[in-house]
């Protein structure tokens, strides 16, 4: 049944689920390696796919909300270029998100169900994690960090969008892996995050629309609601608060302290599975 795993999870395990999602979702630490640790350490059961869509559709609101302004400029200059009227800079980056997630769109289409059978194990999550940490570090030092995005051109938004196809990956995280093509394009952090939370718009409604029409065709349509519509509320206010201090620290702080993490992480992950 596509909901007994949902059903098994009491609502303490929920809240900590809840929270490692939102407080994860947007920070360059992979939410995937956080979420493995809770069924690894205590043996909770697998969140399942309707907690998974509602916690997603929280962090979709919390990013929505947060650049409600600028995503209500975009989309309205957007509008008003495909109706024939001249474009600006605003229309401009809409087309160049709309370019930044084609790739990463057509390969979640067609290796999803490949990712989510062969890739989902400990020892992929330990690696990708250490790996792209130090990555990470890498761009971090060696980006000159002078550019703005209103300096984004088309080849810079298809390079961020093809490294955002790594993130399928579990234990990359979509936001470490774009921050990093964009340090590398020499773009400076608050830019190279900011795009990178733009991007995941479209990303994580697309993958909850599929998530949500693959829940659809189960054969079980039994919801818990209340249980559900917390889960998507404490996810969206840790997962707005998050974005919120991540672009206020990274100015100050830079990058190390996650890549710090994530390298910890990731030598946790590989204990576990050495020996477990």
């Amino acid at each position: 049944m596509i909901l007994g795993a949902v059903l098994a999870l009491d609502f303490f395990q929920i809240t900590i689920l809840a929270f490692i999602q939102g407080l994860t979702e947007f920070l360059p630490i992979s939410s995937s390696a956080h979420l493995i640790l809770p069924s690894e350490l205590f043996g909770w059961p697998d969140q399942g796919l309707t907690f998974d869509v509602a916690v997603h559709f929280g962090t979709l609101i919390a990013v929505i909300s947060y650049f409600w302004i600028d995503i209500k400029g975009l989309s309205l200059a957007w509008i008003k270029n495909i109706s024939g009227k001249p474009g600006n800079k605003d229309s401009q980056l809409a087309w160049l998100l709309i370019l930044s997630s084609i790739p990463a769109g057509i390969a979640g289409f067609l290796l999803n169900e490949f990712i989510e059978t062969s890739a989902r194990s400990i020892l992929v999550i330990a690696s990708t994690s250490i790996v792209f940490a130090i990555f990470l570090y890498w761009s971090d030092y060696r980006s000159l960090k002078n550019r703005e995005l209103t300096e984004l051109s088309w080849q810079h938004a298809l390079v961020i969008g093809f490294a955002q196809i790594l993130a399928i990956v579990p234990g990359t995280s979509r936001s470490g892996v774009t921050i990093t093509a964009a340090l590398l394009c020499q773009f400076n952090r608050k830019a190279a995050a900011r795009f990178s939370f733009l991007m995941a718009v479209p990303i994580i409604f697309v993958g909850g629309l599929m998530r949500s029409l693959e829940l659809l065709s189960g054969e079980d349509q039994t919801l818990q609601l209340p249980i559900l519509m917390y889960s998507t509320v404490l996810s969206m206010f840790v997962a707005f608060a998050c974005i919120h201090y991540f672009l206020r620290l990274i100015e100050k702080i830079g990058f190390t302290p996650f890549v710090i993490y994530r390298i910890v992480l990731g030598m946790l992950l590989f204990m576990l599975y050495l020996f477990s």
